[in-house]
Order: structure tokens, then C-alpha cells, then sequence
């Protein structure tokens, strides 16, 4: 199986809540932008797709936290934690070491878990 791209996609049951919200984390503007109906944001490594489901399909999003978490590696993590705490979603525990840095969990307005990492530095 040949891809050409490979990308995260979460589903934005508000009214484009989590547009204005990753809008605002990473201090950008989509790169594409169908509103009420799908935006894009394109990072490093990664695009970031949001939609709003089809009425039809709306149930199989909603009141349900998967495994998957959207990782960001930062440089700063305390500064990441106060960013995050301006835009209303403080991360609820404290930050933990692990073996390769510094991280915190933290919720984005629908749920969705972000990894802040920072990694060690040398």
C-alpha cells in the first residue's frame, strides 16, 4: 500500500469550537476552510483535519474518548501550559517525567486528549 500522506482527523461536534480552539493553540490560520464543514491545518509533520459529521453520522462521535492522543512536542512546556490555560482548557494534573522528557496531559474543548512533551535536553 503506497500512501501519499497520512493525517489526523477529528470530529468537531460544537459549532466549529475546535476550529477556533487549534486555531488559537497553534496561533495560525487554516489552510483550508469550508466553514461548518471542514478545516485544515498544516504543522510540521502533520496535517490536522477538522469536520463536522454529517447529521446522519453525528452519534458515532460523540461521548466517546479513544486511545488516541494528539502528541505535540514543545520547547517550553510551561509556556505551552499557560498558552493552553489562556484558551480555557488548563491541562487538570501535573507534569510527569518520563524517559524521554517532560510532559502533561491536557483536553482540547471536545475531549480529545493532547500529549505536551518536551523532550530532554542536552
Amino acid at each position: 500500500m503506497q500512501m501519499s500522506a497520512i493525517f489526523v482527523a477529528l470530529a468537531d461536534l460544537g459549532q466549529e469550537e475546535l476550529v477556533q480552539f487549534y486555531q488559537s493553540l497553534f496561533e495560525q490560520e487554516p489552510t483550508v476552510w469550508l466553514p461548518q464543514v471542514y478545516a485544515e491545518f498544516e504543522l510540521p509533520g502533520l496535517k490536522l483535519g477538522i469536520f463536522q459529521p454529517k447529521a446522519t453520522h453525528r452519534s458515532e462521535f460523540a461521548g466517546r474518548l479513544g486511545s488516541m492522543s494528539l502528541c505535540l512536542e514543545v520547547e517550553q512546556l510551561e509556556a505551552a501550559i499557560e498558552h493552553l490555560t489562556k484558551l480555557g482548557c488548563p491541562p487538570p494534573g501535573e507534569i510527569t517525567i518520563a524517559s524521554h522528557g517532560r510532559e502533561i496531559y491536557a483536553y482540547d474543548p471536545a475531549g480529545n486528549r493532547l500529549i505536551l512533551h518536551e523532550g530532554v535536553r542536552s
